[in-house]
């Protein structure tokens, strides 16, 4: 049997009940209704003021189907195949609705938010407790009216947001703190340690032993030959030179 139910159950049904000879219960189970509504439609304590809209002219319904349903009682009819292929539009959700009781509790849930998510964007702790930007940059830089009362509160405990959304946040921002490392390996720009690393701080400066000086190619001895005749050259005595001169 299919699910699918015509446009306007209800205009439908007072069509079917003037124009047709179905049953009370082929004209329910086709537009979605109950027997007795179906009957009140009939007696005209239902859905008074309806105009009857007709299922053949919007083609949900042929006439070869009504008119086996009404020479068969047990014949349960079903709406047409549409021709036209409606695409199905996405809409994206709204801002979250917060109870009007839970509302003052929105600082406190953003502070949290930012004392233990940092990676969050705005536009995640918007969507988690329902609030707006201009009250995230005040609570961040402490210019929010009631700085000094506010106290740091998990907004699942406080029913602002669920677990799974929360957690659905921070793994989203977890993956663009990925990308973003990635990307800047790529172009060749890594980022510091202290940036990527949480609670890293600066690091000392690496001493680099210097260069070992290249060989060469002389023998052991003959180095050894060579620094001698310098020493003994840098040692002679001043009075010797005079002589020679």
């Amino acid at each position: 049997m299919s699910n699918r139910k015509p446009l306007m159950p209800k205009a439908t049904a007072v069509w079917l009940v003037e124009n047709t000879s179905l049953s009370f219960e082929q004209i329910a189970e086709f537009c979605g209704l109950h027997n007795l509504e179906v009957k009140g439609i009939a007696d005209g304590d239902v859905a008074q003021g309806i105009k009857g809209m007709d299922p053949i002219s919007s083609g949900q319904l042929s006439r070869e189907e009504i008119q086996r349903a009404e020479a068969d009682s047990d014949y349960r009819l079903k709406v047409a195949e549409s021709k036209v292929e409606i695409p199905q539009v996405k809409t994206k959700p709204g801002p979250r609705y917060t109870p009007v009781s839970r509302r003052q509790d929105r600082p406190n849930a953003v502070l949290w938010l930012l004392r233990n998510h940092p990676e969050l964007k705005d536009s995640q702790i918007m969507r988690l407790v329902g609030t707006t930007k201009p009250t995230i940059a005040a609570i961040r830089d402490r210019s929010h009216w009631n700085s000094t009362n506010l106290t740091p509160q998990d907004p699942v405990m406080l029913a602002l947001c669920s677990q799974i959304d929360l957690d659905n946040e921070v793994a989203k921002a977890a993956r663009r703190l990925d990308r973003d490392r990635k990307g800047a390996a790529k172009s060749g720009t890594l980022l510091p340690a202290a940036e990527t690393i949480p609670g890293l701080g600066a690091q000392p400066d690496v001493i680099v032993p210097p260069p070992e000086p290249e060989a060469s190619g002389e023998t052991p001895e003959e180095e050894a030959s060579r620094v001698f005749a310098q020493l003994k050259e840098l040692s002679r005595p001043e009075d010797e030179e005079g002589e020679e001169d």
